[in-house]
């Protein structure tokens, strides 16, 4: 099958694809067989933001991962869906092919596809979910539909050393904050969430307010190592005592009222020659200080749901992980109570084909596939 039929195929409307169901039915209308972990090969795609993303994984284990980051963005201060899904059409036949090539596998060597469904933006999951399901459609293969949320969890489960089940996981990422008791494989438990903005969307706010430029995270993160977290005292929302969700939309707005109380202006674009003398420490000073809060708050309430659920393993995903002092405290955390902790190389931290590989091989494994009919779901549940 060439890669001009799956590039065509990405762009299947919603009457082709009910044009599909016929063909499919032989393929996916049975009960799917169980297949030992030794035979089975899965190509795992991800397109739910702003990378485009191709991997494969066979016998559980890793052999290729491809990310295209769409780093444009940056100039419009966030992510551009229109933008996002117009380069995803562009790049995912070369991704895909490249992690075919890398993974040393032809296309008939597949024995499933698994895609993203949601959450995420629908017109970047729709790019790699059209694709996934064309390609298993023409190579006669099962398809497997993976919840993005589920597939960062699993992300700890691509390398060793890996924890053991059960384990509380905190996922922190641009759009998402979640602790979530992980039974065993496939099996999870919402423990809680954010309640407004996510953890990363609260980074890159504040840096905007400060004319950091975006993404947030990594320049607060940078800002903050040499800053002093005590030099403003914002408050840590804890919400209610015990509670396990999360909500940062008013240490947000604490910082800007900061702000604006001591007369801030940002420099957009700025050259640090030109700077007035003194504001690159500012700026490390209250980028420290934002980040103590935040960080406070994620490390004291997932040691506390591991002590609630009885667990000696935690481990964080996402792409907020990839954060030098979040992986600090929490290995400090975990030490002082007697936990085991695990955090991702960076490479999966943020989006990656990987860890949707890795779900794919798991739920085949299980013997659970997806219908060809499968839409988008932007807001898509943990389940």
């Amino acid at each position: 099958m060439s890669s001009l039929f799956l590039a065509q195929a990405c762009f299947f409307g919603y009457h082709q694809q009910r044009q599909v169901k016929a063909a499919a039915e032989s393929i996916m209308k049975s009960p799917a067989r169980k297949r030992e972990p030794q035979t089975l090969t899965v190509l795992g795609i991800e397109t739910s933001c702003d990378e485009t993303s191709a991997a494969v994984v066979r016998d559980g284990a890793l052999l290729s991962n491809i990310t295209a980051t769409q780093l444009f963005h940056s100039a419009y201060g966030g992510v551009v869906p229109e933008l996002a899904s117009r380069a995803h059409q562009q790049r995912i036949v070369p991704v895909v092919d490249e992690a075919l090539r890398a993974a040393g596998v032809e296309k008939k060597d597949l024995d499933a596809i698994a895609a993203v469904y949601g959450p995420g933006l629908v017109g970047s999951i729709l790019v790699g979910l059209s694709f996934g399901k064309a390609m298993a459609l023409g190579l006669g293969i099962p398809f497997v539909g993976v919840n993005h949320m589920e597939a960062h969890i699993v992300s700890n489960l691509i390398e060793a050393p890996k924890p053991d089940f059960p384990f509380v996981n905190l996922t922190v990422s641009g759009g998402h904050t979640q602790l979530v008791l992980v039974k065993g494989a496939l099996e999870y438990e919402l423990l809680g969430e954010t309640k407004d903005d996510a953890v990363g969307e609260a980074f890159d706010k504040v840096a905007k307010m400060l004319g950091l430029g975006y993404p947030g995270g990594p320049l607060i993160d940078r800002y903050a190592a040499k800053g002093d977290r005590t030099f403003v005292k914002f408050p840590r929302p804890y919400l209610e005592e015990g509670s396990l969700e999360f909500s940062f939309s008013g240490l947000k707005t604490a910082v800007l009222y900061y702000l604006k109380k001591i007369g801030f202006q940002k420099v957009q674009h700025r050259v640090v020659e030109l700077n007035p003398e003194g504001y690159e420490e500012f700026l490390a000073n209250v980028c420290a200080s934002f980040q103590a809060a935040v960080i406070d708050v994620l490390v004291d309430k997932t040691t506390l749901a591991a002590k609630r659920c009885g667990v000696k393993d935690i481990a964080v995903a996402g792409g907020v992980a990839a954060n030098s002092e979040l992986r600090k405290r929490m290995q400090q955390a975990a030490e002082y109570f007697g936990l085991r902790v695990f955090i991702p190389k960076f490479e999966y931290c943020t989006d990656n084909g990987a860890m949707v590989a890795m779900v794919g091989f798991l739920k085949s494994t299980d013997g659970q596939t997806s219908s060809l009919e499968l839409t988008a779901e932007p807001s898509l549940a943990l389940h």
